[in-house]
């Protein structure tokens, strides 16, 4: 049943995100291919006192680069075939363009929570800017459940999935010694998050895509025909709604899941930073799109399409049993143990982001909210992180998938309707 909610739900959101990315991909004359643009937004505003730009880049990437990119992508090509990839590829081109107009929007609305800190996001541009308290509140709740209840819990079920490809541990051990170490994070606060992911991700990003290169080259006759195989896959016409378009959706479903464009979640992060430049900062996030989705997405996919990997014969498929297969067949008893610390860096690092975007989501429903509520809140990130370590991983993906979805379909609601907003600045900041 949850299969077929999880279908039909994701079908409505991926005709929005699709409709949406191509509106403003026009609209916005192309805004996610001004490369020059998004390369100059790094180094803006470097003198800002609080949260600074490059670091809310970080900390959006954090969230991205998270076991979607390894996983999430290992289950596109197991379930959606090799086609999904393109699907993929394409919609990190189109719903950038989503990404730069809910990023522009936060920045836009966002407000000062009880630490003189900013906040922002969908829940605030909705409630600001299209004056709905109400569905900036039913998001606010989506993003709580969603994140803190599903996101991490994946986080720590691929955690333990990982470390026992390699050796037999207690699921109970691996729960306790995850929540200890979020704990001492999540209790420093949003700058002690932000300066965790600014170190952290670069290191472990530039890593992983070296691996890739590696293969790559290592393989390098397979690359032509896997590339080729990607796009035919991608149009070929097998049963259409068993085939084609769910090899689409499953694309998009997953390419969404791992650079969050179109969700809105993004902004959530994007909207702490002190600048009130929202065109230079919708064009930074942009990057983190194309980095996820080009850089680390597509790194998973030739290291899994190089292996034989169709060998596998599955259960409660979590989709690190793939990844990691690939990694031990490419690299021998190394790649378990490179894998391992890729999942160990790029989970815990999603784990501290989509905590602090279920906190911002919480603090959304009062400006100053009560210590024991945001105390409540890590409690129950540290309880969530340590039982997700023993939930079936097919439940909780498939949790997962339909509360995104509704993301999906209430935030670009949101932007189609405060477009407007978007399109003037946009225009005001190329005179």
């Amino acid at each position: 049943m949850l299969d077929t909610i999880n279908n039909f739900i994701w079908l409505i959101a991926a005709f929005l995100i699709v409709f949406s990315g191509l509106y403003f991909s026009f609209s916005l004359k192309g805004v996610q291919f001004r490369f020059t643009k998004m390369y100059k937004s790094l180094f803006s505003n470097k003198d800002s006192k609080g949260v600074k730009p490059y670091q809310t880049l970080m900390m959006v990437l954090a969230g991205r680069i998270g076991v979607g990119s390894i996983a999430g992508v290992a289950l596109a090509i197991y379930f959606g075939g090799l086609g999904s990839i393109f699907w993929m590829w394409l919609t990190a081109f189109i719903g950038a363009s989503n990404s730069f107009v809910e990023t522009v929007l936060g920045i836009i609305y966002k407000e000062k929570d009880e630490k003189d800190i900013y906040k922002g996001g969908p829940s605030y541009y909705i409630k600001k800017g299209l004056n709905n308290k109400f569905l900036g509140g039913v998001y606010a709740i989506i993003v709580i459940f969603s994140y803190i209840g599903g996101f991490l819990s994946i986080q720590s079920n691929t955690i333990t999935k990982s470390i026992n490809e390699i050796t037999t541990v207690s699921p109970l051990l691996i729960g306790i010694i995850i929540s200890v170490v979020t704990s001492f994070i999540i209790f420093g606060g949003i700058k002690r998050i932000a300066n965790t992911a600014s170190k952290t991700v670069p290191f472990m990003t530039i890593g992983y895509v070296l691996i890739a290169v590696y293969i790559c080259i290592v393989n390098i006759d397979m690359i032509p025909v896997i590339l080729k195989s990607i796009v035919e896959d991608a149009f070929h016409f097998k049963p259409f709604i068993g085939g084609f378009l769910g090899t689409m959706i499953m694309g998009i479903q997953r390419g969404i899941f791992s650079n969050e464009a179109g969700l809105g979640t993004g902004a959530i992060a994007s909207s702490t930073v002190e600048t009130k430049d929202c065109i230079s900062q919708g064009y930074l996030q942009m990057i983190g799109v194309y980095i996820t989705t080009l850089l680390i997405c597509t790194s998973t996919a030739i290291i899994i399409l190089t292996s034989p990997y169709r060998s596998l014969v599955l259960n409660d498929v979590n989709g690190i049993e793939i990844t990691q297969f690939a990694f031990s067949y490419h690299l021998g008893d190394i790649g378990n143990y490179l894998v391992f610390i890729s999942i160990i860096l790029f989970s815990f690092t999603t784990i501290l982001t989509g905590y602090y975007d279920g906190e911002a989501s919480l603090k959304y429903f009062s400006k100053n909210i009560k210590k024991r509520y945001l105390l409540y809140l890590k409690l129950s990130t540290i309880i969530i992180l340590f039982l997700g370590c023993m939930v079936s991983s097919t439940t909780l993906w498939n949790f997962v998938d339909i509360l995104v979805a509704f993301e999906a379909i209430i935030n670009i609601y949101a932007i189609f309707s405060l477009r407007k907003d978007v399109e003037s600045r946009l225009k005001n900041d190329r005179k």
